[in-house]
């Protein structure tokens, strides 16, 4: 399945872009509060990514929606500070060098952007996305930045842009 694309969001894919989200977390435990599933702008990515400094991008596959990821200005941090936000992939788009090609996506992106650092948050249990942090030059931190809201994460990391 390496034939994907990446792509910005269109409002003609919030629903499907929700979808994920919502099976994919779960997939992981990461369901209860304090959770991005929760999040109000999950229902419209499209919309929540549609202002300046905030992009999301999907991957497709045969014109079918498999996964997504997007960077936005970090809440309660430095301005020069973004985070990487909602990086989920169907089980089926795992694996295929997706994650490393949305990854680089979202970091030029951000660069582009004229962020400095970019941030995301995690949770035990994440192992393959987490190996794709650190490859991407991602280095695990002892604390949360910011004011994400997402008080059940439990790892954070940190790169340089």
């Amino acid at each position: 399945m390496s034939d994907f694309s990446i792509r910005k969001i269109r409002a003609a894919d919030d629903a499907a872009v929700a979808a994920i989200i919502r099976s994919v977390m779960p997939e992981f435990g990461a369901d209860g509060p304090g959770f991005a599933i929760h999040d109000p702008e999950v229902a419209a990515m499209s919309q929540a990514y549609a202002t300046p400094r905030h992009v999301y991008f999907v991957v497709e596959h045969e014109g079918v929606v498999m996964g997504g990821a997007g960077i936005a200005p970090l809440a309660g941090s430095e301005e020069d500070t973004c985070e990487l936000r909602k990086m989920y992939f169907l089980p089926a788009m795992r694996g295929q060098g997706a994650g490393a090609a949305m990854m680089q996506r979202c970091l030029d992106a951000a660069r582009g952007f004229g962020f400095r650092r970019c941030y995301l948050e995690t949770l035990y249990g994440m192992n393959g996305a987490q190996r794709l942090y650190e490859r991407s030059g991602f280095a695990r931190i002892a604390a949360p930045l910011g004011s994400t809201g997402h008080f059940a994460c439990d790892r954070y990391y940190l790169r340089a842009l």
